[in-house]
């Protein structure tokens, strides 16, 4: 009877561990060291500025950022800042209109154009911002000037109106050619654009970073949000603010899908100062 019944458990042990939950995702290092989420959070809040790197499409990204925003709104002894690739810096007026109330939902989603997953992923930050009085800052280059780098090279730009120059920072834009993550771009793209293409993604990392640290005082913390190649490797954003700002501690995330996420795989060592991992299989968003 006791053998009996120890094989009762065992098997039901096992039916157990076989039907187990699989894990939605996990935190890397650097190095590949897991990390547990509750022990990364504290990292965050000695930050001066936090580089979310998101995969568009994943929910548990935006979940993530979500419950980072609640959780640096609660904690963080500095105020704290949004920043979004999302918003482009000629929305910033529209954007500013909402969060302070004096624009109706309606309006505001008649004068912004969203990108297709804003309803799901980027709307409940909007309005926790705006229940909280969380600045939001339109950071990113308007498009049609990235693509004017992309079709006419980055000189074209000059032949812009003042109106229009205010939207990205002014001068020579500075690149670094070697940086790997433009190198990998480059080689991707060979014929499809050359440099061009990869000055006008330059120009988004550089508006971005340009709108972080200008939009950043003393006594707060930024958190952005962009695709994850914009700071992969602690460069794009991160190089260009590293070049504003040598005293900033930033903290870059980096997010990735992979087959199995009980371990970080190779390729992914380096990508950020903490690493998102999330099984492929995860529905997404659009």
């Amino acid at each position: 009877m006791e053998n009996k019944l120890i094989a009762l458990v065992i098997s039901m042990t096992f039916m157990v561990s076989a039907w187990a939950q699989p894990k939605a995702s996990a935190w890397y290092t650097s190095e590949g060291k897991e990390v547990k989420y509750e022990k990364f959070k504290k990292d965050l809040l000695n930050a001066d500025v936090i580089l979310f790197g998101e995969l568009h499409n994943n929910p548990i990204c935006h979940w993530l950022q979500w419950e980072m925003t609640e959780f640096l709104a609660r904690e963080s002894e500095k105020d704290l800042v949004l920043g979004m690739e999302m918003f482009e810096a000629d929305q910033q007026l529209v954007l500013n209109e909402y969060l302070s109330g004096m624009m109706s939902e309606r309006s505001f989603n008649g004068q912004t154009h969203f990108w297709p997953n804003y309803k799901t992923d980027y709307k409940p930050i909007i309005e926790f911002a705006k229940e909280q009085s969380i600045p939001v800052i339109a950071s990113n280059v308007p498009r049609r000037y990235a693509n004017i780098v992309y079709l006419k090279g980055y000189d074209a730009l000059d032949s812009l109106p003042d109106a229009a120059k205010q939207y990205f920072p002014s001068g020579v834009m500075p690149m670094d050619t070697n940086l790997r993550s433009y190198r990998e771009m480059y080689e991707m793209g060979m014929g499809h654009g050359g440099w061009d293409m990869v000055k006008a993604q330059a120009l988004k990392d550089w508006t971005m970073a340009w709108n972080i640290e200008r939009n950043l005082n003393e006594n707060q913390q930024f958190l952005h949000f962009h695709g994850s190649f914009h700071s992969m490797y602690r460069e794009g954003i991160t190089w260009y603010l590293t070049q504003m700002n040598p005293e900033l501690k930033i903290i870059v995330i980096a997010s990735v899908e992979q087959t199995e996420i009980d371990t970080l795989d190779e390729e992914h060592l380096g990508e950020a100062d903490y690493i998102l991992a999330i099984p492929e299989t995860m529905t997404k968003t659009h």
